[in-house]
């Protein structure tokens, strides 16, 4: 199951560069998951500090 980044996002950045495919982005209010491309490995959940990425 592909994650998503949930409303609790405060756009502080700390998951883009921890994504191993790339496939996180600065959206419009916060930052987006392109669910496609997701290999579900939990690296963006494991160091947000809001807890914002979880499974879709």
């Amino acid at each position: 199951m592909a994650y998503k980044i949930s409303e609790d996002c405060i756009s502080c950045g700390a998951c883009e560069p921890e994504c191993p495919v790339s496939v996180i982005s600065a959206g419009d209010t916060q930052y987006v998951i392109d669910a496609d491309g997701c290999i579900e490995c939990g690296a963006c959940a494991n160091v947000c500090p809001v807890d914002a990425p979880k499974p879709e």
